[in-house]
């Protein structure tokens, strides 16, 4: 199935063009913000989107040309939350760099510590995401800190790391503390010690955030009046952006009493946020709806958080989310090595309820308009980035292969790791067999 794809999708006229211009043509194209159009084409001129629609288009003469019948076309995934490039072997500290010392660190940029050679990359990109927004997340869960860093936009593609950023910074990665008071054999810590810590988490943040915008109005004054020369603060100086409404903050919290605060202080900080996990999001949902708050719906792979749950309460999450009316993109909340099984997390989704058209909008359009960057990625519509997939079949269904991918424009090998260790041990057996 998959060289008789590849023969099609390689079947390109031979003649001149350039690497980012040319035509997919006789292909079932499914724009995600359109209607699909089962025999159209897409015109990419100068890695941009320069038209699509029906297959009855004559290409410019020259133009590279790939056709496309018994294939589809969608825009790129993207994964809205992960550590792509950020860490590589979790039992290997040296390649792990997700965080630096201390509980506060607003100024570390991800895109700075991406590692383009990461083995994660090829093999997460060769199941058609070919977008992530990574992250720094402290040094594990128990011990993340408070604020983490700001998150960014990147191509999973590129030699350097500046060559692969789209948009940087794109977030701020704040953890909110756990509200309610932990029991079971695995907890460790008293109620009065966890209730202690909780509330030292929540002032140390306000006093953060008090802190920071009394350096942002010494600054503005410095600025517009002239009073005396304020030391920069490399800390307050990224929050800036946060308190003026032009980055928003992605807030981790999973129950309800941790949303619930989140929103609150969030309101009270006037300041944009996004709830990142959000397990219980769906039991606030007319509170998230009613803020304009988005929902990175995670952790779909998962046991129930409560022993009482049914036992597909995480898949029912993004159904939930979808009839309440709340914006919300799936992420996965694996690890690094594990983030190609994105596209089956929005499946299973879309196995309990929620729509399938929605289920693929969530890895795509949803996260795009969540960040910001619609107008770059996220459909496949004439001015937007040319970063797309070419699949056998429905890119949710564990059976479809993605035989050809590009990332504005560039044609992406899709080689991997897996891939060169098939054709090693292939060749081996070919050459017992033939001893």
């Amino acid at each position: 199935m998959k060289s008789l794809a590849l023969t099609l999708a390689c079947a390109v006229s031979l003649v001149a063009g350039n690497d980012d211009t040319f035509l997919i043509r006789g292909a079932a194209i499914h724009p995600v913000a359109g209607s699909d159009i089962d025999n159209g084409y897409v015109l990419v001129k100068d890695g941009k989107i320069a038209g699509i629609g029906r297959a009855n288009f004559t290409p410019p003469k020259g133009m590279r040309v790939i056709e496309g019948k018994g294939l589809h076309v969608y825009p790129g995934m993207i994964d809205s939350g992960t550590e792509i490039g950020l860490a590589e072997i979790g039992s290997t500290r040296e390649s792990v760099d997700t965080a630096e010392l201390g509980k506060f660190d607003p100024q570390l940029r991800a895109e700075i510590a991406i590692n383009p050679a990461s083995e994660h990359i090829p093999v997460t990109r060769a199941n058609g995401i070919t977008s992530v927004i990574t992250l720094p997340s402290g040094s594990g869960a128990a011990q993340r800190g408070i604020i983490s860093g700001q998150a960014a936009l990147i191509h999973l593609d590129g030699w350097t790391w500046e060559e692969m950023t789209l948009k940087a910074p794109l977030a701020m990665n704040v953890t909110w503390p756990e509200m309610t008071v932990q029991h079971g054999w695995r907890v460790r810590q008293s109620e009065e010690e966890q209730i202690k810590e909780r509330d030292a988490h929540l002032r140390e943040l306000a006093n953060a955030f008090r802190d920071a915008r009394a350096y942002m109005v010494a600054k503005r004054a410095e600025n517009e009046k002239g009073l005396p020369y304020h030391n920069v603060d490399v800390r307050w100086e990224a929050l800036i952006p946060v308190l003026e409404g032009a980055m928003p903050l992605v807030v981790w919290a999973d129950e309800v009493q941790q949303i619930e605060a989140a929103v609150a202080w969030a309101e009270r900080e006037k300041i944009k946020i996004i709830i990142g996990g959000g397990h219980d999001a769906w039991r606030v949902a007319d509170l998230l709806k009613s803020k304009g708050i988005a929902v990175l719906a995670g952790g779909l792979h998962r046991l129930p958080d409560r022993r009482f749950e049914e036992y597909d309460e995480p898949e029912q999450l993004p159904a939930k989310l979808y009839n309440a009316g709340v914006l919300f993109a799936i992420i996965s909340e694996e690890e690094a090595a594990h983030e190609r099984n994105l596209p089956y997390q929005a499946s299973r989704a879309a196995a309990f309820g929620l729509p399938k058209d929605e289920a693929l909008k969530a890895l795509t359009l949803s996260p795009a308009r969540i960040f910001g960057i619609a107008d770059r990625v996220g459909s496949l519509e004439p001015g937007k980035d040319a970063t797309l997939i070419v699949t056998t079949g429905d890119p949710l269904e564990i059976r479809s292969d993605v035989v050809l991918e590009f990332i504005q424009g560039k044609k992406v090998d899709l080689s991997t790791r897996h891939t060169r260790l098939y054709q090693k041990y292939l060749e081996k057996y070919r050459r017992m067999k033939s001893n």
